[in-house]
């Protein structure tokens, strides 16, 4: 460990999992990769994320599952969803990061975390 926090990214794109990595390195997190919310779940028990940041469309359990299982077993976890369904479409969540990612979206969404 690094002693840095740790962010849950659960995403089965490729190149969306290798751009938020890289937001979230540089914005002084570690990184877990999952790409798909059952592998995510799998190992919610051994981690303790601070931020989590899910895809709503992933195949099999869908990310809205994820992110309440996320929010049960890790009730201080900041979760945030993603998409490119309409933000209106979106979960109850922390914050919303509508796609394509930006990262000065994702850079004010972590900067404005009060929990």
């Amino acid at each position: 460990m690094t002693g840095r926090p740790l962010a849950l990214v659960v995403e089965d794109s490729a190149d969306q999992m290798s751009l938020l990595g890289r937001y979230l390195d540089r914005e002084g997190f570690e990184v877990f990769a999952a790409v798909d919310a059952e592998s995510a779940i799998a190992v919610l028990d051994d981690i303790r994320p601070s931020v989590a940041v899910i895809d709503l469309l992933l195949p099999g359990v869908t990310g809205e599952e994820c992110a309440r299982l996320v929010r049960t077993r890790h009730p201080d976890c900041f979760v945030i969803v993603s998409s490119v369904l309409d933000p209106s479409e979106y979960p109850d969540a922390d914050a919303a990061l509508p796609k394509p990612i930006v990262g000065a979206d994702l850079r004010r969404i972590l900067r404005g975390l009060t929990r």
